[in-house]
């Protein structure tokens, strides 16, 4: 004969309620969340899968959010471009009609006063600011102004004007990831931007039995260039010329000293690295620590130079009446400001392609993410209702029940 306990019953039913109370709550959670995955141990496999999809999620939309505001960056530095070209062509225009000699000086010291004032709106568009107040063509320094003017006189000209441009920015660009390891920068540097001719510096330092001291490290345009102890000139120039660096060095055959020229229009950065001293030695930059690129050694000779300084050449020989040396020197820089423009406002455009054609995928690869990911850990919404439901009618049976097989109380065995 089997026995049983009187609180067995009662035991029981409280743990199958209580069960199916439990799993109510559970389906009805997962309801509300609109997911079949609650706790990992759901189901680890599908956990897992959506936790690489999120992820993947998350990126993408970063990616689309850094390109959507690198575009608009690089639409406002393109814009700010397309101004000093205009300026650039229109000081052209004004170079043609002074270089024809049929004007008076009286009439070319007019010219120059356009010239000046185109000038002075060039300088205004490279120290422009973006929407956040941040300098657009300085680098990392944006909180500076890019580029410094120095004022003075000039013959023919009504009080001071602007006769020097310094860039006092730095070389640095901002990138941003719009691809797993694939990083776009989203600024050029004025020592770039508004450079109109291929820089060239000359030392005047025989270099023919120069050798490096110590392990050292040069630096030009970023670049890193590492230099072994007896190194001679030959060795330095190959390096230089083998690393990733936009200049090419070679050995004047004159003065048989170090050579360095860009390969595309921009100011060259260099600077000794460390505790070395090869650039200075060598006489390409000064021994006082200044800064680039304003470190120029004073007895190294410097050729190639900015849009600034094709406007200002071409302002002073207007106001000098010089119509040939307009018709020559000056237009030739005029021709090689606007190529320089044209070029940068391509690279920014191109930048721009391919940021546009990025977009698009990440566009197209977006949803079909999300709906692996949807897959993966969706609830399917009339099936869980239809489980509840039953869970609900089933619960409701087992109260009844249990109400009338434990109907009997410690009143009832007390009569």
């Amino acid at each position: 004969m089997k026995r049983i306990s009187t609180n067995l019953p009662n035991f029981d039913s409280q743990y199958y309620l209580r069960l199916r109370e439990w799993r109510m709550n559970q389906l009805n959670n997962k309801i509300a969340s609109q997911s079949r995955i609650k706790n990992l141990r759901d189901d680890p496999l599908a956990a897992a899968k959506s936790t690489r999809y999120k992820s993947d999620i998350t990126r993408l939309k970063r990616y689309t959010k850094n390109i959507e505001y690198m575009r608009g960056e690089l639409s406002l530095a393109e814009g700010y471009l397309r101004d000093s070209l205009d300026i650039v062509q229109r000081a052209r225009e004004i170079a043609v009609e002074g270089a024809n000699g049929v004007l008076d000086k009286n009439q070319m010291a007019y010219l120059g006063e356009e010239v000046n004032q185109l000038v002075n709106e060039l300088v205004q568009i490279g120290n422009a600011r973006g929407a956040d107040g941040k300098t657009i063509f300085s680098g990392f320094r944006t909180a500076t102004e890019p580029f410094r003017a120095t004022m003075g006189n000039v013959p023919g000209a009504k009080g001071q004007v602007i006769t020097k441009v310094d860039y006092v920015g730095n070389i640095g660009e901002n990138g941003n990831e719009i691809m797993e390891g694939s990083v776009v920068s989203v600024n050029i540097p004025g020592n770039h931007a508004f450079w109109a001719e291929n820089q060239q510096i000359y030392s005047s330092i025989d270099a023919r039995n120069y050798r490096v001291q110590n392990n050292s490290q040069i630096r030009i345009d970023g670049v890193n260039i590492e230099l072994k102890a007896g190194d001679n000139v030959y060795a330095i120039i190959s390096k230089i010329n083998d690393s990733a660096a936009p200049v090419k060095a070679t050995l004047d055959p004159i003065k048989n000293s170090l050579v360095l020229q860009s390969t595309y229009p921009h100011q060259i950065w260099i600077e000794d690295a460390g505790n070395g001293s090869v650039m200075k030695d060598l006489g390409i930059i000064a021994k006082d620590n200044s800064r680039p690129p304003l470190n120029y050694s004073k007895s190294a000779t410097v050729f190639g130079g900015s849009v600034f300084d094709m406007l200002i050449h071409l302002r002073d020989s207007l106001y000098k009446g010089d119509s040939e040396e307009v018709g020559g020197l000056v237009l030739r820089g005029m021709d090689s400001a606007i190529n320089s423009l044209t070029s940068t406002i391509a690279e920014l455009g191109a930048k721009d392609n391919r940021l546009e054609v990025t977009y698009k995928r990440l566009a197209s690869i977006l949803p079909d993410f999300i709906k692996m990911d949807s897959k993966e850990v969706d609830l399917d919404v009339t099936e869980a209702i239809t489980n509840l439901k039953m869970l609900e009618y089933t619960h409701q049976a087992a109260l009844s029940t249990a109400a009338r097989i434990l109907r009997p109380t410690l009143l009832d065995f007390l009569r």
